[in-house]
């Protein structure tokens, strides 16, 4: 089982997160920000990933260092709980609509992290989560998974809509990486020899 737990506390945030990549996609999840909560679902169910995830943060700020550290910690447990990458596939890729909605992603476990975001939400807030913490939330991610992410809102009117096709995209590009690849058996997928 590709099981992690990783808790990471600074003076703003207080963050616990443990997954199994082979779950069944049950999420317990308290980040303290609704939304959030709602967002790391969609990655759960549609990942196929058991997730807990709990927070405590200066949310009487706002909930930047809340969303970004729970991007980091889910980051770090992720690239603890993939090992050493052999026989997975390494990529994958989504496309999911909601609606008038439509986001495309695609993930390469590759050991460096990078991040290209491109969404042009059609609100700068959805209730009270602000929008620019999406990005934040995936570069944190990117940062200490190690992963290389590219996420494309293509089309959408409705920023609830276009937040939900993203982490849904995300979560199925992310199943599709970590599953394993019959054929390539017990070999690291890159012609380097390391990821």
């Amino acid at each position: 089982m590709r099981t992690a737990q990783v808790d990471r506390n600074t003076l703003e945030t207080q963050v616990s997160v443990k997954l199994n990549l082979d779950g069944s996609g049950v999420a317990k999840l308290a980040s303290g920000v609704p939304f959030l909560d709602h967002m790391l679902d969609q990655i759960a169910r549609h990942g196929l990933i058991d997730l807990e995830v709990a927070a405590k943060g200066d949310l009487h700020i706002d909930a930047h260092h809340t969303v970004e550290d729970v991007g980091i910690t889910l980051g770090q447990a992720f690239a603890k709980a993939v090992g050493d990458k052999k026989g997975i596939r390494r990529y994958g890729h989504a496309y999911v609509p909601l609606d008038e909605a439509l986001s495309r992603v695609v993930i390469d476990l590759s050991g460096r992290p990078g991040l290209v975001f491109e969404a042009d939400f059609s609100r700068g807030t959805i209730g009270e989560f602000d929008v620019d913490l999406v990005p934040e939330f995936f570069q944190g991610f990117v940062n200490h998974a190690g992963v290389t992410l590219h996420i494309d809102n293509l089309r959408g009117k409705n920023s609830h809509h276009q937040a939900e096709t993203i982490f849904k995209a995300f979560g199925r590009a992310l199943r599709m990486a970590v599953e394993a690849d019959q054929r390539l058996g017990d070999v690291l997928p890159s012609t380097k020899g390391s990821l």
